[in-house]
């Protein structure tokens, strides 16, 4: 049984950015005092761009990375780099790898396609470069999970940044959070990070630390404004994916990464699969809530982690009943029309994790960036989250041993 001890808190403070001015040492020349001779117009050019060499060497952030990036999609658009689907003859079939993959033309779901030749067709791609340098990176991570949800809304990205603080309950143990939700970003609100930014160091990208033992990753912390819209295509997603794996520098030891995802069976899912299968995931978490309309969703993403060769940790119901703060009285706001999460995980075979009631207060939470453990840690809902990360890391557990055995 977990116990909750409040964790100290990391103030993360801005470093304050220089100012980089030109003396005034000449401010009594004149401009044309200055352009006057070839020489003199020479010695000005040098010295304005030593200022902008300075400049952006000692003020480069990642506001500027970002522009960077809309910059590069513009001069590598996929006309250029790949095949795009309005070129293809036929729609995509069931199992496709994709036209940008390693295995366009060769799969076995190629055969018999009608864009087989024109997938085919493409320039042969070797083995991805970055795959080492990831599998490196992430060798320092114990324990890997995927937190997945088959529809948005059920509080996948809430009950991440629960998992992520009640992880980091116990000092000893490191945990990062990863934010991989690229278009809807909402940890860095959740666990109180808002409005901070990463910094870029010879070792790599730094994460923000909420925590002593907790680091934060999103692209939120790249935004010139927070409520910028984020209108990438899949290969650029997949490129900040591989760039986050890559790049993030969590420290000698992580214990726990815990990846946040968008909701469905998209683009960053195949990435985060596809470039960690290497290193080894322990497996996903699924998220979800009673109502039948939700589980028609969690059915399709079970299928894809069994297609994918992921292992599912367990499901989780939340918004599983209401418990009035107030007479400690229970109701069922979404019912369970058919049966609920335990029903389906004792027809599919999956663990069942456990239930979390629905509090308001979890929300109020979020919206403040503060912990709910350290405001309400007698609540039915942080008893009822707590069972479910002791339940999880069994889970943990049970597959390193069967592991092992294998």
């Amino acid at each position: 049984m977990i116990t909750y001890h409040k964790t100290s808190r990391v103030n993360v403070t801005r470093k304050n950015k220089k100012s980089y001015q030109i003396p005034t040492s000449h401010s009594t020349h004149s401009l044309t005092h200055f352009t006057n001779t070839p020489r003199r117009l020479l010695i000005l050019f040098l010295y304005l761009s030593n200022i902008l060499v300075v400049f952006f060497f000692f003020n480069f952030s990642f506001h500027y990375y970002y522009y960077l990036l809309k910059l590069l999609d513009f001069f590598m658009s996929p006309s250029q780099t790949q095949i795009e689907k309005s070129q293809l003859a036929a729609p995509e079939p069931e199992h496709c790898p994709g036209p940008e993959s390693e295995l366009a033309g060769q799969g076995d779901a190629c055969k018999g396609c009608a864009n087989q030749e024109i997938c085919s067709s493409q320039t042969v791609k070797g083995p991805d470069p970055d795959l080492p340098i990831i599998t490196e990176r992430l060798s320092a991570i114990d324990h890997k999970i995927l937190v997945l949800s088959g529809k948005g809304g059920v509080g996948k990205s809430t009950f991440t940044s629960m998992l992520a603080w009640a992880i980091a309950a116990d000092e000893e143990i490191e945990v990062g959070a990863m934010d991989l939700d690229i278009c809807g970003p909402s940890l860095p609100r959740m666990l109180g990070a808002e409005g901070e930014s990463v910094h870029q160091s010879n070792s790599g990208w730094s994460p923000v630390y909420v925590a002593d033992n907790l680091g934060l990753m999103s692209i939120s912390f790249m935004l010139p404004d927070p409520d910028s819209a984020i209108i990438w295509r899949g290969a650029k997603k997949n490129g900040l994916i591989k760039q986050f794996l890559k790049d993030v520098n969590w420290g000698e030891k992580l214990d726990y990464l815990v990846v946040d995802t968008p909701p469905g069976t998209s683009d960053e899912h195949l990435s985060v699969t596809t470039y960690m299968k290497e290193v080894g995931i322990d497996g996903a978490l699924i998220v979800t809530t009673p109502q039948e309309v939700a589980l028609l969703d969690v059915r399709k993403e079970i299928d894809f982690c069994r297609k994918a060769n992921i292992k599912i940790l367990g499901l989780v119901e939340n918004m599983s009943g209401f418990v009035c703060p107030n007479c400690k009285g229970e109701s069922q706001i979404f019912k369970a029309t058919t049966g609920g999460g335990k029903k389906l995980c004792e027809e599919l075979g999956i663990p069942f994790l456990g239930s979390v009631p629905l509090d308001p207060r979890i929300g109020k939470a979020c919206d403040m960036g503060e912990c709910f453990f350290d405001s309400y840690p007698d609540s039915p809902a942080a008893t009822a989250i707590l069972d479910v990360v002791d339940a999880l890391r069994d889970q943990v557990e049970l597959s390193l041993e069967n592991l092992a055995i294998k």
